[in-house]
């Protein structure tokens, strides 16, 4: 006796369930693009801030472990370089391609550039007589959190968010 060959059911998806999802999944990207942009932005300006920081921190460690006057000198873009004042050696150096492209950087004093530190760490009057680094703010078109780097009296440096309240968190200015 012969019987009618049983059904198959599909497993596979159709094609509209398949439109369907990619949609769904079109506006969540939509919905999650900017805010990831503006964290990678975000993230850059921490970078170019920490950056700074261990550049500046790095001056004043081979000043002291050199026993000479070293010299911190900020480029554009966040890059860096640390040589020994005399005769001039580069000891380190750091490219603002390095994980902080983009981002724009307001120094104070305004011509200021470089930051000497003698053989006791302390930060002393450049050699070339210009002004010392005090400040460094740190921004980038579509970021939401600027940092800054501020450079003590005696030369110690720390990085700061200046958007929060003076006193209300360790991280403030």
């Amino acid at each position: 006796m012969l019987t009618a060959p049983a059904k198959f059911k599909s497993s596979g998806m159709s094609l509209i369930e398949l439109i369907i999802g990619v949609a769904i999944l079109a506006i969540v990207m939509g919905i999650a693009a900017p805010s990831f942009w503006q964290w990678t932005r975000n993230i850059q300006i921490k970078n170019a801030g920490e950056s700074i920081l261990s550049g500046i921190q790095r001056a004043r460690a081979e000043a002291v472990a050199r026993n000479t006057n070293v010299i911190f000198s900020l480029g554009a873009d966040s890059s860096w370089t640390v040589e020994v004042v005399a005769p001039l050696t580069p000891i380190d150096e750091r490219s603002a391609t390095e994980g902080s492209q983009d981002t724009v950087l307001a120094i104070l004093p305004g011509a200021a550039t470089s930051l000497t530190f003698n053989s006791y760490g302390i930060a002393v009057a450049n050699a070339d007589a210009s002004l010392p680094l005090a400040q460094v703010d740190i921004t980038s078109v579509g970021g939401a959190k600027n940092m800054r780097v501020m450079i003590g009296v005696g030369g110690n440096a720390r990085m700061c968010d200046p958007s929060l309240v003076p006193g209300s968190k360790p991280s403030a200015c």
